[in-house]
């Protein structure tokens, strides 16, 4: 086949660096009921207040794992306004752990700041979290949102770390209240179960080269080394695909701390849980940020005859199966 002059772009050099930080945002919204009802205020708000609060130098990234036409062209639509430096969109729905690989194999930075797509990050908190990651030794994952439980999860090499003589450190039960209150709300725990959760269970504050942290961390917020979190996902996907649509984040978790990483979050919050819908005090917090989005209206419970039906325990099983057959259905 005959070459019709020469490729422009040979012997060129970019001029372009990527920044230390990809930003990176899985989506996954695959219609507008139910569950996913307000998803698309939730993944706007989490977008947005990326774009809105980070004063750090970043790259976003957005992986779309398959979502409904409506969150696909909002998404190509801040693409377009250049606002998302790189865009992935699957045809389907490819999982959460494969999704993850492609994500952190993809970044161009060497620190990748992940969340998932219900996230509200409050102003510097991406600076909050450079700070541990180049402050303290072998750092595996940073979150900013503090969860009692996770100090029992995934932390024995933190735990060994702190434990050292002449650390500086405070125990206790010093989580604030209010933000027991926030992550019961968002994650729609109860207090019964979620004090048995966190029984026997106490807070710890390191200090260390004069930074405070608190040691806890979890896997649906983190900023990471790339290069951590490549390494769990290549061990924990050795044949490079898992079949799981979700799970194994724990495992992720696991895995990082048994390597001898250290998890940590942030001493003060710098980021909020939504949920799958925004609350008036998220709604809020995103008009402080300069943000408009309106909080969703909350469910109201039935009353009368209907609501006595759903209450009897082989009423509820059918009912209930049939809303796993219109979910599975609407998800293809």
């Amino acid at each position: 086949m005959p070459r019709i002059g020469i490729n422009p772009s040979r012997g060129q050099k970019l001029e372009f660096t990527p920044a230390r930080t990809t930003v990176a945002v899985l989506v996954y919204a695959p219609h507008q009921a139910g569950y996913f009802q307000n998803r698309l205020d939730v993944t706007r708000m989490t977008i947005e207040s990326i774009l809105a609060n980070t004063q750090e130098p970043f790259d976003l990234l957005v992986f779309d794992n398959g979502s409904c036409p409506e969150m696909v062209d909002y998404l190509k639509s801040l693409e377009s306004e250049g606002k998302i430096d790189y865009l992935i969109l699957s045809k389907r729905n490819i999982g959460k752990l494969n999704a993850l690989k492609i994500i952190f194999n993809s970044a161009p930075g060497e620190i990748v700041a992940y969340t998932d797509d219900d996230v509200f990050h409050l102003p510097g908190w991406l600076g909050e979290h450079l700070k541990i990651i180049d402050a303290f030794p072998n750092v595996g994952a940073v979150t900013g949102f503090y969860i009692r439980q996770r100090v029992a999860m995934s932390s024995e090499s933190t735990l060994a770390f702190v434990n050292q003589p002449g650390m500086q450190t405070e125990c206790g039960l010093l989580m604030p209240r209010k933000w027991e209150e926030e992550y019961l709300i968002n994650s729609g725990r109860t207090w019964e179960r979620y004090e048995q959760e966190v029984a026997g269970i106490e807070d710890i504050i390191v200090t260390y080269e004069g930074l405070e942290a608190w040691v806890s961390a979890h896997h649906f917020q983190m900023v990471c080394p790339k290069a951590v979190i490549q390494e769990v996902l290549g061990e924990m996907l050795p044949e490079g695909w898992s079949e799981a649509v979700m799970g194994r984040m724990v495992e992720m978790d696991d895995r990082m701390d048994a390597k001898g990483y250290l998890r940590f979050c942030t001493r003060r919050q710098t980021v909020r849980l939504m949920g799958n819908a925004i609350s008036d005090e998220v709604a809020e917090l995103a008009r402080q940020s300069g943000l408009e989005v309106r909080a969703a209206e909350p469910v109201k419970k039935t009353g009368g005859l209907m609501q006595r039906l759903v209450q009897v325990k082989w009423i509820r099983f059918i009912v209930q199966g049939i809303v796993n057959r219109l979910y599975r259905w609407l998800n293809g």
